[in-house]
């Protein structure tokens, strides 16, 4: 769920993908790479506490929100994702960045970090996996399931089940429906939503953790029903370095749910890792 930000910010189209900077540009970047849905507007409760001392860039994955609608490349696969996160970095300018992603996000990271180590200052894993498990493959195909059969409302209307604790739904049944409406519009179609999983179904870092030297940090949610905790203990054991943040609660979108206490985690590793460059190009 995304709360509206009284921020000001600067909006640009880089390769038909719609980007936000929020914070001050001289500011060590932070990108922000959502899930599944692709909104950028899914980081939301990070925004004000992050832009305090980052230049924060949030965008629309392509083929969702207000990101370029044109058909995805066939096969689609992470990288895509990933060449989508160089090519924003890229125009704006930047040589680095501190890379945040959620599930799929995370996907974009890794991968990006795979292919061009030296641009990431550093790398954040949120309810991550290194290779889909049999529940996840699971929940993939009960959710094209729904979209089969009552289309993207059908779909957006189950879409908290996966992502929220039931009390926290409960709780906020009334401004997820209002929110479910007004975002209607830039849902993905349902083929970029099949190239999208299909992608995510095909990946597979296992082989590529042990080269992973960027610093890492792996935050978790032990009641996460969509992606099971286990994925973010293989990842954590795979990078020898890496950083990892167990939450108790708080569900697949955590950064939702709980956003007091992961901001302060996100920030706390960020801060010990502000030498790295994660500045503009000279």
């Amino acid at each position: 769920m995304s709360d509206p930000v009284d921020l000001p910010f600067t909006q640009s189209e880089i390769d038909g993908l719609a980007v936000r900077c929020f914070g001050a540009s001289d500011a060590p970047a932070v990108l922000l790479s959502a899930g599944l849905g692709g909104a950028g507007a899914y980081w939301h409760p990070q925004i004000e506490a992050l832009a305090r001392d980052h230049c924060v860039i949030l965008y629309d994955h392509r083929g969702t929100g207000n990101s370029s609608r044109a058909p995805l490349p066939s096969p689609y696969d992470a990288t895509y994702l990933a060449t989508d996160i160089r090519l924003i970095l890229d125009g704006l300018g930047l040589s680095q960045a501190h890379i945040v992603g959620h599930a799929a996000g995370g996907i974009a990271g890794l991968e990006f970090i795979r292919l061009w180590p030296d641009r990431a200052a550093s790398l954040t894993i949120v309810n991550g996996w290194a290779k889909a498990d049999p529940h996840f493959e699971r929940c993939f195909d009960i959710r094209l399931a729904i979209h089969a059969a009552g289309g993207a409302d059908a779909y957006s209307k189950a879409q908290p089940l996966f992502l929220y604790p039931a009390t926290w739904i409960s709780e906020h049944l009334a401004e997820l429906d209002e929110e479910r409406i007004a975002h209607a519009p830039g849902f993905q179609d349902e083929a970029t939503l099949k190239a999208r999983i299909a992608a995510l179904r095909a990946f597979d870092a296992r082989a590529m953790l042990t080269d992973i030297t960027v610093p890492t940090l792996i935050i978790t949610s032990e009641d996460d029903m969509l992606v099971p905790s286990t994925a973010s203990r293989t990842l954590a054991d795979g990078i020898a370095s890496a950083q990892v943040a167990r939450l108790p609660w708080g569900g697949h979108a955590v950064n939702v749910t709980d956003p007091g206490r992961f901001n302060a985690i996100l920030i706390g590793f960020l801060d010990e890792h502000r030498h790295n460059k994660a500045q503009r190009a000279s």
